[in-house]
């Protein structure tokens, strides 16, 4: 009997975390600094069953080389901008300005149906290891949206119970 409860808390446990799961994620969470880094945007559903038709990400202060990844029937678009200092690249290159925003539109992500977003970056060896980054998130669809831009309140660790960007925690240098 005793293994029945158990088995039936790790269950419900499973199903209180799946909202969790409806935001917009990172493949992969975490990264070292100084490092390439593919980021790869997880979109697991529509605007309240509405089909995606924009995905607009943001980037945050140091994710610098940008380069969004091309998807059939998706048209990109970027925004350029100058950076609030100058980054170290590969090869000794600096980057002092760079892409700032991607948007893919023109596709259509029925929300029944899953898809992933992809971006080819450089993570600055200068930003410090244990920070997090956020990639501020807009998903239009055919009919409303859905903001994930919320970020936890400076000096906190938690994510908000709303609509959260998506975050990458920065690892030491490897």
């Amino acid at each position: 009997m005793l293994r029945l409860h158990v088995l039936g808390c790790a269950l419900a446990s499973a199903f209180i975390a799946l909202p969790a799961s409806a935001h917009i994620t990172l493949e992969q969470p975490r990264t070292p600094v100084g490092a390439p880094y593919k980021a790869v945007f997880r979109v697991p559903h529509g605007c309240d069953g509405s089909t995606t038709v924009k995905l607009t990400v943001r980037i945050p202060e140091g994710v610098i080389a940008i380069k969004p990844m091309m998807k059939p029937g998706w048209q990109i678009e970027t925004k350029r901008g100058v950076y609030a200092k100058s980054y170290s690249y590969f090869h000794g290159a600096r980057f002092d300005r760079g892409v700032t925003e991607v948007t893919w539109s023109g596709g259509h992500l029925p929300d029944a149906f899953y898809d992933e977003f992809v971006l080819s970056a450089f993570v600055a060896g200068d930003l410090p290891a244990g920070q997090t980054l956020y990639f501020p998130v807009i998903q239009e669809c055919e009919t409303g949206a859905h903001h994930w831009v919320e970020v936890p309140a400076a000096g906190k660790s938690e994510a908000p119970d709303g609509d959260p960007a998506p975050a990458l925690k920065l690892l030491p240098k490897l």
